[in-house]
């Protein structure tokens, strides 16, 4: 089963077949169009491989909300399966004869912080999601009264419209109102709260969003915690979407083995989850480019077609991966990046609406009680994104850094980056956003520089670690380079610490790879040195075989 341990699928090659409950837990539907891995927008049944939205609710009772009539906060990131979730609930109510209910996504009324404008946008979506969902009979008027009102009247017109039965109303993107609006749209609502029942207003309400509603609230006041009573505190739950676990992933491909004879390897299955942690979105993208673009029909999908897919993806920066990207600006999130990239230990980094932030844009999460970046995928990404002006900015390679036989010349490659090293390190930190990562990313640029297309990087990194690993893979060898910034013990310590970390993970990677140790000395008596001392290369002897020592 994919559950057992990742590393002895690496080593061997079982084939995964899907598994027998997959039947029960989703209908196959009838379509003249074969069902597909899903990376836009949200998953209809008829068309993609999908499994039940609901099970990966956290901290949510659906039907108590309905039956005991209780307002509540869905949150969680961006593509992580919150519309899908809303519409397929909307549908399994309908189905049925206890409530009518509708989605609304309030999209529309982002960029509209004043109520004059908001209130009209937001029930005019209403409107229009109510005739597409349940038709012109069960549509609300528009209100013809104050922007300050409007949304309290469309809702009893639209409760009064669906009696006898109750009205639920789901309400996604609530993150997209802002200051006023915001607070006028949770008002209203609390202000029919007391009286919602049948005919009267809606007796459930989901609000939903990326963050939870306090940090809607907080935004809303310029940053200043609100009273707890005013505007919202009606909310029963604050719930969450969990992220797919190795048996959702196995399960989402076996429905494309059965559907079409296609089998996927377990190693290939296990690496997926691997890669992406189970994000929604990611593992979607990686087995669709898997079975449409590098994997012939009929042909097994393996681990080395992951491994491709998983490149395809970064180099092609989707939306998803670039709005991630784009966040790395934000000072509060470059607090927590940067902290988490140069492994320092923080014990004020998990305190604080910053790394709420951080976990709700799905950025960064905690594994092991230590906070790190969310998966490898985003890991890649963050560091690719950092560091590629500066990997623009070095020329082309020009010196040897291939031996003969079309391996790497790590050596050469590692002296011609301490050359470059004492040429551009303080004029280019300057210019640097992170410059505590500064070192780290101009290394990662240099080398990837080198590699690309050619050879692949695996990096990891995690806040209290002290360092970042490098595995670097080119022509069939492993390399493994440790970076460290030499801590207040001084050099002498950093680099007794630094041995032992990096042949542990050598070890994990491959005990025939070359360990590397690159310090860096950014300590006021460190860059006081000439670079001829600075600059220093040497090879130690320590348990567990050779490992050359290059300073910066």
């Amino acid at each position: 089963m994919v559950g057992l341990s990742f590393s002895k699928y690496r080593r061997e090659g079982r084939t995964f077949s899907p598994p027998p409950f997959l039947g029960a837990a989703l209908p196959c539907y009838a379509s003249t169009m074969a069902r597909y891995f899903n990376t836009t927008g949200p998953c209809d049944p008829e068309l993609h491989y999908m499994l039940p939205p609901e099970e990966r609710l956290v901290g949510a009772e659906l039907g108590r909300y309905i039956e005991s009539r209780l307002y509540w906060v869905l949150h969680a990131p961006r593509q992580t399966g919150k519309t899908t979730f809303l519409q397929s609930w909307m549908r399994r109510i309908n189905s049925g004869d206890e409530a009518i209910a509708c989605y609304v996504t309030v999209e529309r009324c982002q960029g509209l912080s004043d109520v004059e404008r908001a209130m009209p946008a937001l029930c005019q979506a209403i409107r229009e999601n109510a005739e597409a969902s349940l038709g012109p009979a069960l549509t609300p008027p528009l209100p013809q009264t104050d922007p300050s009102s409007m949304l309290s009247v469309i809702l009893i017109a639209w409760a009064r419209l669906v009696a006898p039965k109750p009205l639920v109303v789901l309400f996604d993107e609530v993150d997209t109102l802002q200051d006023q609006a915001l607070v006028s749209f949770l008002r209203q609502l609390r202000g029919g709260f007391a009286n919602r029942g049948l005919g009267k207003f809606p007796v459930s309400v989901a609000l939903v969003g990326m963050r939870d509603l306090r940090d809607y609230l907080i935004r809303s006041k310029d940053g200043v915690p609100v009273n707890p009573g005013s505007p919202f505190n009606i909310k029963e739950d604050s719930a969450s979407l969990s992220s797919f676990s190795p048996q959702d992933i196995a399960s989402l491909a076996g429905q494309h083995s059965m559907e079409t004879g296609q089998a996927f390897e377990e190693p290939a299955i296990a690496r997926v989850w691997e890669l992406t942690r189970g994000q929604p979105w990611l593992t979607n993208s990686l087995l669709k480019l898997c079975v449409w673009k590098l994997c012939p029909k009929g042909e097994t999908v393996t681990i080395a077609h992951v491994e491709e897919a998983k490149e395809l993806l970064i180099q092609a920066r989707a939306v998803h991966l670039d709005s991630l990207a784009e966040r790395l600006r934000d000072p509060r999130i470059k607090r927590i990046v940067e902290t988490i990239m140069v492994g320092e230990s923080d014990p004020t980094l998990t305190q604080g609406d910053d790394f709420v932030l951080a976990c709700d844009l799905g950025l960064v999460a905690k594994e092991g009680g230590s906070p790190v970046i969310s998966n490898p995928i985003y890991r890649e990404v963050i560091a690719r994104v950092l560091s590629q002006g500066m990997q623009d900015a070095i020329p082309a390679p020009e010196f040897r850094w291939q031996r003969p036989d079309g391996g790497l010349d790590l050596e050469a490659l590692l002296r011609e980056f301490q050359d470059f090293w004492a040429q551009h390190a303080d004029i280019w930190e300057e210019k640097s956003d992170y410059t505590e990562a500064f070192p780290h990313l101009l290394l990662m640029a240099f080398l990837q520089r080198v590699v690309n297309g050619g050879g692949r990087i695996d990096r990891e990194y995690a806040a209290g670690r002290g360092r970042v690993d490098l595995a670097l893979l080119f022509g069939g060898h492993w390399s493994v380079i440790e970076v460290k910034l030499v801590n207040r013990r001084g050099r002498s310590r950093t680099v007794e610490e630094g041995l032992k970390q990096v042949i542990r993970y050598r070890d994990s990677i491959d005990r025939s790879a070359d360990a590397w140790l690159v310090v860096f000395d950014r300590t006021p008596a460190g860059r006081a040195l000439p670079w001829a001392e600075r600059l220093t290369w040497e090879a130690l002897a320590c348990e567990g075989g050779t490992v050359t020592v290059v300073g910066g």
